[in-house]
């Protein structure tokens, strides 16, 4: 799917937020999505998009620095991770292990594949890709 401006990515996020809070606390796989992409692809834009359709209240910021960020929503928490400059996730490992046990949170993971491991099979991936003319392309599966 392509999408001409961020709007539209802040869109598709906040209707793909809108099925994540419908889907009932529990469903697992349902509520993880693994976001790929290059630096400046949009991926934390996408997720404030999700956070917007969860319902989250406050202002939705990349976690690059502090790797995690947890945003109350009703009915459960969005918990955004992002491994970028993490290649090794050490204790990191037993908190996202955490979050994914908890059926009340909506877990967005960026630059997971340190912990591919962790994230349920099932789980959603979406791939952004940046195009020459700024808009960008969004592979899910």
């Amino acid at each position: 799917m392509k999408l001409a401006t961020e709007e539209e990515l802040v869109n598709y996020g906040r209707e793909l937020g809108a099925r994540l809070a419908a889907s009932e606390a529990g469903d697992g796989a349902a509520r993880v999505v693994e976001l790929t992409g290059d630096v400046g692809a949009g991926k934390t834009t996408l997720t404030r998009g999700i956070a917007e359709g969860l319902g989250v209240a406050e202002a939705v910021t990349s976690p690059s620095f502090t790797i995690s960020k947890r945003y109350a929503f009703p009915g459960g928490v969005l918990v955004h991770y992002d491994f970028y400059r993490l290649p090794d996730p050490g204790i990191m490992r037993e908190e996202i292990a955490e979050a994914l046990a908890d059926p009340q949170n909506v877990i967005v993971v960026e630059w997971g594949g340190s912990v591919a491991d962790l994230l349920p099979e099932e789980h959603l991936r979406i791939s952004i890709s940046l195009l020459d003319d700024g808009g960008r392309e969004i592979i899910a599966n």
